[in-house]
């Protein structure tokens, strides 16, 4: 039973983790209508000549739901794996799901900092 809660733990996580990436890429979307908007409304126009610039946000919100659906794999292969060892009662820990995990929500945080630094100046 512990092994099946530790599975449906790391499917909320992966769903979680994709609903994150798919509401900052339709953020990105959204800042773009907003922007063009404001330009349109202001008078202004928008240039001829106006290209928008890309995001990195799409590119997280991508890589994102890519992660998540990437650990919802990796659950299932652990959860089998763990299943057939708990079955031949030769139950051998494993971390790479765990390092994994670890080691992209760094690299995500990392990046948010860099990106949101950047949007400040």
């Amino acid at each position: 039973m512990a092994n099946e809660r530790t599975f449906l733990a790391w499917i909320r996580t992966s769903i979680g983790i994709m609903a994150f990436g798919f509401v900052v890429e339709k953020f990105a979307i959204f800042i773009k209508q907003i922007s063009f908007f404001i330009h349109k409304e202001s008078g202004q126009g928008m240039p001829a000549d106006y290209v928008p610039i890309p995001g990195y946000s799409s590119l997280l919100g991508i890589f994102l739901i890519g992660l998540g659906a990437a650990m919802g794999v990796l659950a299932f292969i652990r959860y089998r794996k763990i299943e057939c060892q708990i079955d031949y009662d030769t139950y051998q820990p494993s971390l790479i799901l765990d390092i994994l995990l670890a080691i992209s929500l760094f690299a995500i945080g990392i990046f948010l900092i860099i990106y949101l630094l950047h949007s400040i100046y």
